[in-house]
């Protein structure tokens, strides 16, 4: 980094919206401020993000988030140096918004744009808290996403595995609705895990018999469906311990899955004398998966990162940080840029097979 950059993040690629400021300079980063509006309420009772609910909710909270950023940093759209903000992968609508009103706010003020890939954004977060440096392993894990990589720079990643249907966010939320927990499925699956016996159902460790670091979490869905069905034809319903025991098995079996693709995935990471694993997305917040990953990660001699929770989930300040870095290596971005559903951050592995709710992964 040659100068002091502060940069606005806009982030409203599902059903978060956010703005923050962050300032990149050659002692490090600091945030700013970081404004997120999330929209639980608005989606609990259709078990799930509806798309369009999304879209109409980041429209009308934007343009409020960047003035709270604003207002908690203490600066004005006069002081800040560049904007940067989520261009994809997402839900479209949701892109779009947030797209829009970066464009607009960078035609009224003159200031550089950056489309930022989201997942560059969690990508990068480990530089953003931790300046790790180059090359790093990360696992991306994350409602939507959940991919092995290898970071080398900020437009530099290699797919080492991911998931072949759906993520493990993904497979958390679905699993919750079948066993009449509340949403989002990740906290709650959690909570209810710690009151359950892992061990009461034999639930299986999807793709461990395949070599490389690729996952499946859709098979280890539906033996949790059958269990459950299993549990209420035999006694017309599930008690609570019932309840507790299935989420308990169940992330036992996702902790497994990605404790052991992440042995695996080491062996892609070239020898090096400051080796990291990182790991980032909304998963990542879970206890037992960042216990297990900080296990393989002293087991190879790498030294663990995770962000503090604020910054797993999506955020704007991981796209601000995220423009920054790619602002020293590429041109900004004109006033044509457009939204992306679909946006690989490897762009020479070709895609993976399998579809989840989010897409094709990528």
């Amino acid at each position: 980094m040659t100068k002091t950059m502060t940069i606005l993040g806009i982030e409203s690629s599902c059903d978060d919206t956010a703005a923050a400021l962050v300032r990149v300079g050659d002692k490090g980063a600091e945030v700013l401020s970081s404004v997120v509006a999330g929209q639980t309420d608005l989606h609990a009772a259709f078990g799930g993000v509806v798309p369009e609910i999304a879209a109409r909710a980041h429209a009308e909270k934007l343009d409020l988030c960047v003035e709270q950023a604003l207002t908690q940093a203490n600066i004005t759209l006069a002081d800040i140096d560049a904007i940067g903000v989520t261009s994809g992968p997402g839900l479209i609508g949701g892109v779009v918004s947030g797209v829009m009103c970066a464009k607009g706010l960078s035609a009224a003020t003159g200031k550089p744009l950056y489309g930022v890939n989201h997942l560059a954004g969690h990508a990068l977060t480990p530089r953003l808290t931790d300046n790790v440096p180059y090359p790093y392993l990360m696992l991306l894990v994350s409602g939507g996403h959940c991919q092995f990589l290898l970071v080398s720079g900020p437009d530099n990643y290699k797919r080492i595995g991911g998931t072949i249907d759906d993520a493990p966010g993904e497979a958390f939320d679905k699993v919750a609705r079948l066993i009449a927990l509340p949403q989002p499925g990740g906290p709650a699956i959690e909570q209810a895990a710690r009151a359950g016996d892992p061990k009461r159902f034999a639930f299986p460790r999807p793709l461990l018999d395949r070599p490389g670091s690729d996952m499946s979490f859709s098979g280890l869905k539906t033996a949790v469906l059958r269990q459950r069905d299993a549990l209420v034809s035999a006694q017309g319903g599930l008690t609570k311990q019932d309840q507790s025991d299935l989420a308990a098995g169940f992330q036992s079996a996702v902790v497994d899955v990605l404790a052991e693709k992440t042995r695996r995935a080491f062996d892609h990471y070239p020898e090096s004398a400051n080796r990291s694993l990182c790991v980032a997305g909304g998963v990542a917040s879970n206890s037992a998966i960042r216990t297990a990953l900080e296990t393989v990660s002293d087991q190879n001699e790498a030294r663990f990162i995770a962000p503090p929770l604020a910054l797993c989930t999506d955020n704007a300040a991981m796209i601000a940080y995220a423009a920054a870095e790619q602002a020293q290596h590429r041109p900004a971005d004109d006033l044509t840029l457009s939204a992306r559903p679909r946006w690989p951050l490897d762009q020479t592995t070709p895609s993976m097979l399998g579809s989840g709710k989010k897409g094709a992964k990528a």
